[in-house]
């Protein structure tokens, strides 16, 4: 049944923010919208606005946005939306409180596995990426995370969704950095999948469309916003608010700026094509006046998190953000204390959408290592998310009273049957054993084990390959973006078309 909107049925297990509240920011943001505006860097974008009755400012390109046009956009898009990987099976189901992990994107900088060197990413850093993801359990989605700059800039966008395309089924979370890369990632995936009305029917990808703070869409977010909405690719939209900087310095202003943009993205998707899916989502940081940096996982930055989920459930959409990362430089107690933190709080809010395991340094550095490790961290989010089995049968009433006092529930079936399911059991990136044997097994922390368990996938594991006729296909459509764009060569293939 498709849930009523401005209702707060679905508000989920953390609230910061009560209902009153939520009204009172919902029509704050309104009046923002109707009175400020926004600007939008694209005539098309205006252009379509006026014609479903927004008041332009032609001069400063300002788009003043009316209260019904938001309640036709927030009724007319849909409140979920399913996800599929690359040959066709459900990978994410988009509504309610389902929750799910990706790995943090478009990162510039990459670890080694010595946990200490940096340097700039490539597109060979990508594919070691997407094939290790493809062996983690608990991450379920793959992104476009790192920033190949081995490759041309006019093709840097749509060249690393190829790169996952071809080394891992996972549905992908990707973006466009140029007015044309959204077609061109079109066309990619219709190859690899059958065709657009396939793509269109099951969706692959959801692309992330940022706007640029304080109440602004350039040129190239707002023609990726009308290219994906027209096409029928999900897309999220990606605020980021930034208390004192980007947005208000107070938590409650940055919300009312994170929904005033969020809103204003949503209305031109939907004028675009009505029921065109998009995700409620952002990226909040908390801008820190002693150092001039971004953090990530400042808990003010969860906090607003958290708080715009309640807001997208207020209006029936699916949620996203960035958590389950860190600012910290290396893999150490920082790293696991912001990971962690925000990780679960993102869970217990109901994001649908958590992008950010693998994530250092203000999501400027990727490490194969923290994304292992991480994995374990979403793995018990998960956990928590799923809850307590109340069943009779969990309950256990009738093995109480079979065992009375003194028994011995190791022996009992009800054990047996329930010692594996109930639990997450993490794997050795964990240690659960105990001193005597962690000693004799060489005293080894959590890092030095992520590196071998790193190191272990890359020599064992083989992600399902794309077959013959769909990876020739996939490399066509590339090839005829390359021609167009007049690259003759890329690092990892395809040749361009003759």
């Amino acid at each position: 049944m498709e849930p009523k909107r401005y209702c707060f049925n679905n508000q989920p297990k953390l609230r910061l923010i009560s209902d009153e509240q939520i009204k009172i920011i919902h029509q704050k943001a309104l009046h923002v919208l109707e009175n400020t505006g926004v600007k939008f860097e694209s005539e098309e974008a205006l252009n379509i606005l006026r014609d479903h009755g927004a008041k332009i400012d032609s001069a400063k390109k300002v788009a003043r946005i009316s209260t019904r046009m938001v309640d036709d956009a927030v009724n007319q898009a849909p409140s979920s939306f399913k996800i599929y990987d690359r040959n066709g099976s459900l990978a994410a189901d988009m509504s309610d409180d389902n929750v799910y992990f990706d790995p943090g994107s478009s990162m510039i900088k990459f670890m080694e596995s010595d946990g200490k060197t940096v340097r700039q990413t490539s597109s060979k850093d990508m594919v070691d990426i997407s094939r290790v993801n493809d062996a983690l359990d608990n991450i379920r989605l793959q992104s476009t995370s790192v920033v190949c700059y081995d490759v041309p800039k006019s093709i840097v966008d749509s060249y690393r969704l190829y790169l996952c395309l071809k080394n891992s089924p996972k549905a992908i979370i990707t973006g466009a950095f140029s007015v044309p890369g959204i077609i061109h990632m079109r066309d990619m995936l219709a190859a690899v999948v059958g065709g657009l009305d396939e793509l269109r029917e099951k969706p692959r990808a959801v692309f992330d469309i940022c706007p640029s703070p304080p109440l602004k869409w350039t040129h190239i977010s707002a023609q990726n916003i009308i290219d994906c909405a027209r096409n029928g690719l999900p897309l999220e939209t990606v605020a980021l608010p930034m208390p004192g900087a980007g947005s208000p310095v107070t938590l409650g202003g940055s919300l009312i700026l994170h929904t005033v943009e969020t809103l204003s993205g949503l209305v031109l998707a939907q004028c675009v094509n009505p029921g065109a899916r998009v995700v409620y989502g952002g990226a909040p940081v908390q801008f820190d006046m002693r150092f001039g940096t971004t953090p990530f996982s400042a808990v003010e930055a969860t906090m607003i998190a958290a708080a715009y989920s309640q807001m997208g459930k207020y209006f029936g959409l699916p949620t996203h953000t960035y958590a389950a990362l860190s600012d910290s430089k290396t893999i150490d107690t920082q790293a696991g204390i912001e990971t962690g933190m925000s990780g679960i709080i993102a869970q217990l809010a109901g994001i649908n959408m958590i992008s950010g395991p693998g994530g250092l340094d203000f999501v400027n550095t990727f490490s194969l290592e923290k994304l292992v490790i991480d994995n374990e961290v979403c793995g018990m989010a998960l956990r928590m998310h799923r809850g307590i089995d109340c069943s009779a049968e969990s309950l256990a009433v009738e093995v109480i009273e079979e065992l009375g006092p003194g028994g011995n529930y190791l022996e009992s079936e009800h054990t047996l049957k329930w010692f594996k399911k109930e639990p997450y059991l993490p794997s050795k990136i964990i240690d659960r054993n105990d001193r005597k044997n962690w000693e004799d097994e060489g005293r080894k922390d959590a890092f030095q084990r992520a590196q071998e368990q790193v190191e272990e996938i890359r020599g064992s594991h083989t992600p399902a390959p794309l077959d013959k006729e769909r990876e020739e296909e996939l490399d066509r459509a590339t090839g005829t973006i390359m021609k167009e764009l007049g690259i003759s060569e890329l690092p990892q293939g395809p040749l361009p078309a003759q």
